[in-house]
């Protein structure tokens, strides 16, 4: 069972496993970094062994020692920090999460293990419980909805096989160290359960059983959560025309989650709305066959809002939290949606459909509507949305969008304390026209040009009057087709879930 904890003993005495220390780059070569707290012969041994193998302490490097001298743990894990000095103690915290990582991926079977990294601050201290626990992440094909590894405080959810951290602290083991690691592995296993959710087949997760898998997770948690659902009926009688329009041609009919978390006392209230096409071919306007192929990550958005949501209750932040799962199956049959076809969104605005392939700015329509029924005091918005995001900013950084220039920059900066990249984009009013069509009040899509911002102009058709609203574009970030790096795993990589929660947490401040 994996677990975080703290300590401020000697890291050569810590019986472990391994021990994870860090090593940074210098003009002599490679060098220990500081805080690894080794009797000197253990660190002469550490260096001389690092020298023989070339080590170069970049980022991603990890090299494994056993039998160090005067240290009571099996093997040393030496991690790569980038340069520096062996007296530099303050390095970003994605530096020091993506070297945790590193290393725990090449020993979580282990039993223990401990990490004395650079841990000058309380940030970094969590930085590096972060990383540690997302190292340890790997996708349980026995429990296809999640199988909750347990976090922190709070959390009540199973847990699965893993090993025991410890993080040797330097800002001591008082109360405020020991709530950064609590907070560390309550946001690291709500996000685990994200990318499970992600990783899991689309035949075995599709609407009703995502909807299945939040009511039983969110019943397994300490926490007081509820959580509600709108089948095909209540969405058709509703006037939710968007997210049935998307949902028609499928089997496997559409659904939207509530899942509410509200603390007496709450001194803010967000609304966070999340994109969940839990397979996606491109209904009419089809995919091809290569495009099809990770496409079970489209629901990616309403994953990282359901962990998002379940973080803030274990976490017992005095902030009402609504998150809005919105999933359908996007599916062509003799009864799915045509280009041209027209509906009714819950507020009443019609739309037409140019490319049954743009069909998430639709089901996020009709939450973006649902959200604004209740005046939140500010609604957020995540999905993997468009080709065009990955175009401009790649895989590694999420697009964020606003009505509001404050919330923007706020959204920005609560994904830099996840240790999570996203950029600022502009709403330009004069795309704005893009959207214009004769035949209802608004066309759900543009041309090429400016794609991922006019999907966003779109979506702010449909929040409520005076309600300041972000988007949230993660189609880059929130799945990796690649060898796992740093705190990204191969597969769903839970991208999102920290932004949200760090959002959160600044309403709480």
């Amino acid at each position: 069972m994996t677990s975080l904890t703290v300590t401020t003993k000697s890291p050569a005495d810590l019986p472990a496993d391994a021990l994870v220390v860090g090593a940074v780059g210098t003009d002599e070569g490679p060098d220990l970094a500081a805080g690894h707290g080794l009797p000197r012969k253990a660190a002469v041994h550490l260096k001389a062994v690092l020298a023989d193998l070339e080590a170069t302490a970049k980022a991603g490097e990890v090299h494994r020692v056993v039998a160090v001298p005067g240290v009571k743990a099996t093997s040393v894990v030496v991690t790569g920090l980038g340069t520096g000095t062996a007296r530099t103690t303050a390095f970003p915290r994605t530096v020091l999460g993506d070297a945790a990582a590193a290393a725990l991926r090449v020993v979580r079977g282990k039993k223990a293990v401990a990490l004395a990294l650079p841990t000058p601050d309380l940030e970094s201290l969590g930085a590096v419980a972060d990383g540690a626990w997302s190292g340890c992440y790997v996708y349980d094909k026995a429990a296809p909805f999640g199988s909750g590894r347990k976090g922190g405080r709070g959390s009540s959810a199973p847990a699965s096989a893993g090993p025991r951290i410890t993080v040797v602290s330097a800002v001591g083991q008082g109360k405020p160290a020991r709530e950064a690691v609590a907070r560390a592995a309550t946001v690291g296993a709500a996000r685990d359960w994200a990318r499970d959710l992600v990783n899991t087949p689309p035949n075995v997760l599709f609407p009703q059983s995502f909807a299945d898998a939040a009511k039983q997770r969110a019943s397994a948690s300490s926490a007081k959560i509820s959580v509600s659902v709108l089948d095909e009926k209540a969405l058709a009688k509703g006037g939710y025309g968007g997210i049935v329009g998307v949902g028609q041609g499928s089997v496997n009919p559409p659904r939207i989650v509530t899942m509410s978390y509200a603390p007496s006392g709450a001194k803010a209230s967000v609304a966070l709305v999340g994109k969940g096409i839990t397979f996606d071919s491109g209904g009419l306007n089809i995919k091809p066959s290569t495009g099809m192929v990770t496409m079970k990550c489209d629901m990616a958005g309403a994953a990282a809002v359901a962990a998002a949501v379940l973080a803030a209750a274990e976490l017992d932040l005095p902030v009402a939290v609504t998150g809005y799962l919105c999933l359908a199956e996007n599916m062509p049959s003799g009864t799915a949606q045509r280009p041209s076809d027209v509906v009714v969104m819950r507020d009443g605005t019609t739309v037409e459909i140019l490319d049954t392939d743009a069909e998430g700015r639709m089901v996020l329509g009709d939450g973006i509507c649902l959200a604004s029924e209740k005046s939140p005091d500010v609604i957020v918005d995540i999905a993997t949305l468009t080709g065009a995001q990955q175009i401009a900013l790649g895989n590694d950084l999420a697009g964020v969008m606003a009505n509001d220039d404050d919330l923007r920059e706020r959204v920005v900066a609560a994904a830099g304390t996840a240790g999570e990249g996203a950029w600022g984009m502009p709403l330009p009013a004069s795309l704005r026209a893009k959207l214009d069509t004769p035949t209802a009040d608004i066309a759900h899509k543009g041309d090429r040009d400016g794609g991922m911002l006019t999907a966003g102009l779109f979506l702010q058709e449909f929040v409520g009057e005076g309600i300041p609203w972000a988007h949230i574009d993660i189609a880059g970030p929130a799945f990796n087709t690649n060898a796992p790096t740093g705190r990204t795993p191969k597969g769903g990589t839970g991208f999102g879930v920290g932004t949200l929660v760090a959002l959160v947490e600044q309403h709480a401040g």
